[in-house]
């Protein structure tokens, strides 16, 4: 059996391929638990659910808690399987019966099993992240506001702001300093240059499959790795998608202070840019890099070292 479930505020439409009859809960916590006392009795191949800015969440963590396996995807890789297969209708049955079909016929790879710490971490770390886009947009807003009254209650809204990430801050020290493995991973990223505190508790927490893939698994998995467009002779640019939206940004601000103060992520960038690569596209190379890089460390437990960078790609 294989199980696609859509998920908006209010409802979780759900529908099966292989046996099983579609179904709709509430999406509350009384049809969160309906639906894991039905699939723990018939336990399905394969659960696929969609990432919905969040939304996904308490569904996805009961359905983990339960050992059921289940399968995060981007919408728009479901919403592209929906017309490739002539479902140009959209209704919440339909996009599950979609993601049931998803499910069955691509088989996307399960999310591993996240303990209650490392879920505890992800859920700071996420806070601290809507934390700092309210700030980033206060500050906008201060920086267009000329009225003294408004300005006053942004700057005090936007120190209140400040005080709550360093809050944040202090919680993720206090988490990973209260595991021995994180710590030690914290400690083995930060070591590489260009990787700060922000991107490091970001990869602890958010990839946990972090040194399990190899390098090419790992890149898409994050949505690093470049996609062809070709079509005979002509070949289109390429491009990265879908993945893990949260560490790809990470990563990416990482590799803008790698390009210019690790010695060899500098050297590789300077390559990419001397061979004509736009600056974004030389920037995401090194992002790629410095990810694959990674991986390899902790896969092996090997601290940075400047001739790992050489025979890994």
């Amino acid at each position: 059996m294989f199980v696609g479930i859509d998920i908006s505020k209010a409802r979780l439409d759900g529908a099966c391929r292989g046996g099983g009859t579609p179904f709709s809960e509430p999406n509350d916590e009384a049809g969160i638990a309906a639906i894991v006392a039905r699939f723990a009795a018939d336990r399905p191949t394969l659960i696929v659910i969609e990432a919905t800015g969040g939304l996904e969440r308490t569904l996805l963590a009961a359905l983990l808690a339960a050992g059921l396996p289940v399968a995060v995807i981007n919408p728009r890789q479901a919403r592209d399987f929906a017309k490739a297969t002539g479902r140009l209708a959209k209704t919440d049955a339909i996009d599950a019966a979609v993601l049931a079909h998803l499910a069955e016929a691509i088989r996307p790879e399960a999310r591993p099993q996240p303990d209650d710490d490392a879920q505890r971490l992800d859920a700071i770390l996420t806070r601290r992240r809507q934390l700092v886009t309210m700030r980033t947009a206060e500050q906008n807003r201060l920086a267009a506001t000329a009225a003294p009254t408004v300005r006053k209650d942004l700057e005090a809204h936007i120190a209140y702001l400040g005080q709550r990430i360093a809050e944040m801050d202090q919680q993720l020290d206090e988490a990973i300093a209260s595991s021995a493995a994180w710590r030690a991973r914290d400690t083995l990223l930060r070591g590489v240059p260009g990787i700060g505190p922000v991107v490091s508790r970001t990869l602890v927490a958010a990839l946990p499959e972090l040194g399990t893939l190899d390098g090419k698994r790992i890149a898409a998995l994050v949505g690093l790795a470049p996609y062809a467009h070709d079509s005979g002779t002509s070949r289109g640019r390429r491009s990265i998608a879908g993945g893990r939206s949260e560490v790809r940004r990470a990563l990416y601000m990482a590799a803008t202070v790698a390009a210019r103060h690790n010695p060899v992520l500098k050297a590789f960038h300077g390559r990419l840019v001397a061979a004509g690569k736009a600056p974004k596209v030389a920037l995401i190379a090194v992002a790629r890099k410095l990810l694959v890089i990674v991986n390899a460390m902790a896969r092996s437990n090997r601290a940075w070292d400047a001739t790992m960078a050489c025979p890994v790609g």
